[in-house]
């Protein structure tokens, strides 16, 4: 194994939404290559690189999952400030990424988070390896007001979803030769897999396979403000049944559970789970905050998604919340009060449902992560390619 090409994928736990990239792009590998070919590492740089940058995730996350109103301020004083281009948090993390491409050393980097490009870039120079190392960017963010942070001069090459993702990095300054619109990083279990199975997983799940299911996404973290949207949903006369997951979150989860006690209504409370495409699988529509990740994972499983827009999110989910009303493959949820007129209406009238779900389609890619892992594996030096061939698998896609 000592040929086999190393992929170094940097990412962190903010939020779900780059650790569910890193995944994608670690399965597309194993999905579309032989697994032998390459050695996929993922880390949690922003966690791992000094105490600054872990505090900073963990404020990030419990703002994410206490004052959700709050994201906005935290959003302004990160492109404000761009503490990612820092001397002082330079000098902090340095040392962690040169351990880590000495003990790694990977034939090509890629990042899936806004935070990490700066550093990358300038460890590499300093190590002069910035000709030999190529560093690849994959843009999390579907739309354009996204991190000022995600565009850097030594980028080789960047992955977007969208040609609104593309301006905004033109904008921002990056050359157009840079980007590459490839589509979202969708894990290849996020498929429409057919009625049979819609009943098989909510049968597993222990519910009603012929009733209408509402998916409750709390998220990676779990909190925000899904939990008022559920207290206030439980409280409707619906015909419905709900599968309410409540992330890395005990308190909520127990909360959760009391909640779903007084539910007029059969409901199924989930912690953390690794399986949110089975989750998914089971419903009918999802109510979830508007992650770049969630969202088109939602639209690759063919789920409308009814789109937690009570407090003003972050630009770039702004742009998320827009392209899938534009698209009608999902609904705006501006008032917690408004959330069961919204599911009684989906639930009961057929005709709207198969609008919203055939409306995902258009908005599905299901041959992304595909392009993706193909664009990065190009990158790898060709000196090193020529002594293992990677024999490209043909992907069966549905």
């Amino acid at each position: 194994m000592a040929n086999v090409p190393k992929i170094l994928i940097i990412s962190s736990d903010t939020g779900g939404g780059h650790r569910s990239a890193a995944a994608a792009i670690v399965a597309g590998v194993q999905k579309f290559f032989q697994r032998d070919s390459y050695t996929v590492k993922v880390v949690r740089a922003c966690e791992e690189a000094c105490s600054f940058t872990e505090r900073g995730v963990r404020l990030y996350n419990w703002l994410l999952c206490n004052k959700q109103h709050w994201m906005k301020y935290f959003y302004w004083l990160v492109n404000r400030f761009r503490p990612e281009t820092r001397e002082f948090v330079h000098r902090r993390a340095v040392g962690y990424f040169h351990t880590l491409f000495d003990r790694w050393c990977p034939h090509v980097i890629v990042s899936v988070h806004p935070m990490t490009q700066h550093i990358l870039g300038r460890v590499l120079r300093e190590l002069k390896l910035t000709d030999k190392i190529p560093l690849v960017t994959v843009v999390t963010d579907p739309c354009y007001g996204f991190w000022k942070g995600w565009a850097c001069d030594d980028v080789r090459l960047y992955l977007v979803a969208s040609e609104e993702a593309k301006q905004q990095l033109l904008d921002y300054g990056v050359n157009p030769e840079r980007i590459k619109v490839a589509g979202m990083p969708v894990h290849p279990k996020f498929i429409f897999p057919g009625a049979a199975s819609v009943e098989t997983a909510r049968r597993e799940l222990g519910l009603d396979p012929q009733k209408f299911t509402v998916f409750v996404n709390a998220g990676f973290i779990g909190g925000g403000n899904i939990p008022h949207i559920f207290r206030e949903l439980v409280r409707g006369e619906l015909p419905i049944q709900a599968i309410f997951l409540a992330g890395h979150n005990q308190e909520l989860k127990l909360e959760a559970d009391k909640i779903a006690a007084a539910a007029k209504f059969p409901v199924k409370v989930i912690g953390y789970s690794d399986n949110v495409e089975k989750l998914m699988r089971a419903a009918d529509v999802m109510i979830s905050k508007l992650g770049g990740l969630t969202t088109f994972e939602a639209m690759a499983s063919g789920v409308p998604v009814i789109a937690d827009m009570t407090t003003t999110p972050m630009p770039q989910e702004v742009g998320a919340g827009a392209l899938i009303v534009r698209r009608g493959a999902g609904v705006m949820l501006e008032r917690i009060t408004d959330i069961v007129p919204i599911v009684r209406r989906i639930s009961e009238d057929a005709k709207h449902l198969a609008a919203l779900r055939a409306a995902t389609i258009t908005l599905a890619m299901p041959n992304a992560t595909r392009s993706i892992v193909e664009e990065i594996t190009k990158l790898i030096p060709a000196t090193h390619e020529a002594r293992r061939e990677p024999a490209l698998i043909e992907a069966r896609i549905a």
